[in-house]
């Protein structure tokens, strides 16, 4: 979005011929809603703001839910923006550390400011962008006086003392600058610079949001690391620090699906669990367990083995699960050869087949066309590699831990 586009946005007629066309959900209705709106006598500035929004709007659902039918944003910003659910996992943890004013650096369109704010907290929301500032500044309206936005960049505006450094909110620009066509930038080039970050962060209570996959080994030894899973994908990195930080929590996985939330914490990287033979049950750990290496933990808590030292696949002969791992009950195991595979299928009447793969230069989606599948039954097809043998396992799902 330009700024241009912004200005006719925010008027009384842009803002209510939004509301009326709602969201878009659909590609193809894109260019028919913009001949329409340009054949009423709206300008191109307005059609074009408008469409976008009401598609940004349908997009941003899964993020937002209900709230995104009265929010604005950017292509980049909506893409960028935290979980609502995630964001207020944050917003509860401020608040349990007694804080009661928080100021966002980089508040982007406002989605965890918008947490925040909801969790009863006094928000300074700052970011350096001059369109993205004033869409969370319009996201962050109805809570008036307590979210407070302004225009500016993090250096200028970090609290290091009185009431404004209770606690500070980072999420650091990791791609380009831009509304829409970004891409990714090198830990080097983020913005605010990571080493300001980490050194603000030593001074104040400070929470920032990384990408899952940064370099373990460039993290602050003495933050709390804590890796956050949602709805089966890991989503963030956050480091805390100061009162944020809990006492002697280096690493933590927090696994949310739907509104339930399991946590597993500990004082630093956990030791692996030995390797043993496969047994009547094959337990895949959730993303957020293996980036923090808790799978040792997780482990043992399952009376449970690594199936190989080098892949994370965990095996037991114990019928219990854990909301940290996905579990199967193995039924039969065979090498990985499509031929193999096809005859087991067809004397178990397996026509719905879910295929997973660790391990294996596979793709599941064209070795799926090398296979026979005949019949009603359904199974779960794990493709990896057991002492450096590539096996095949067919398995059950076992239901969810709650």
């Amino acid at each position: 979005m330009e700024i241009s586009e912004l200005r006719a946005l925010l008027t009384p007629e842009g803002l209510e011929l939004l509301d009326e066309l709602g969201p878009v959900d659909q590609v193809a209705d894109v260019a028919r809603m913009v001949s329409r709106l340009r054949a009423a006598g709206h300008s191109p500035d307005l059609v074009s703001a408008v469409v976008g929004q009401a598609r940004l709007r349908a997009k941003a659902k899964g993020k937002f839910g209900d709230f995104a039918a009265r929010m604005l944003f950017t292509r980049a910003g909506l893409e960028q923006a935290t979980r609502l659910g995630v964001a207020a996992r944050h917003a509860q943890r401020m608040r349990r550390a007694g804080v009661t004013r928080v100021t966002d650096l980089g508040c982007g369109i406002g989605g965890d400011s918008l947490a925040f704010a909801g969790a009863g907290l006094d928000v300074v929301a700052v970011d350096a962008d001059e369109v993205t500032a004033a869409i969370a500044a319009y996201n962050l309206a109805p809570f008036g006086e307590s979210a407070v936005v302004t225009h500016g960049t993090a250096e200028a505006h970090a609290p290091l003392d009185g009431d404004d450094a209770q606690a500070i909110w980072m999420d650091p620009a990791r791609r380009t600058a831009g509304h829409s066509e970004t891409r990714r930038v090198s830990s080097d080039d983020y913005s605010p610079p990571l080493d300001w970050a980490f050194d603000v962060a030593s001074r104040t209570p400070t929470g920032i949001k990384l990408g899952p996959g940064h370099d373990r080994d460039a993290l602050p030894a003495d933050a709390e690391a804590q890796w956050v899973s949602a709805e089966g994908s890991v989503v963030e990195l956050v480091l805390w620090t100061g009162v944020l930080a809990r006492e002697g929590v280096r690493r933590a996985a927090l696994v949310i699906r739907g509104e339930r939330s399991h946590e597993l914490t500990a004082g630093a990287d956990a030791e692996d669990a030995p390797v043993r033979e496969l047994g009547a049950f094959l337990h895949e750990p959730d993303g957020a367990v293996i980036r923090a290496r808790l799978i040792g933990d997780v482990a043992r808590s399952l009376d449970a083995g690594m199936l190989d030292g080098r892949i994370a696949y965990l095996t037991s002969d114990a019928a219990v699960t854990s909301p940290f791992v996905q579990s199967f009950r193995v039924r039969e195991t065979m090498p990985a050869h499509p031929k193999a595979i096809s005859a087991v299928l067809k004397a178990h009447g397996i026509g719905s087949l879910e295929i997973k793969k660790r391990g294996m230069d596979v793709d599941p989606a064209a070795f799926r066309k090398k296979l026979t599948l005949r019949g009603d039954a359904a199974a779960t097809l794990i493709l990896t590699r057991v002492g450096g043998q590539r096996r095949a396992i067919l398995a059950d799902r076992v239901p969810a831990a709650e």
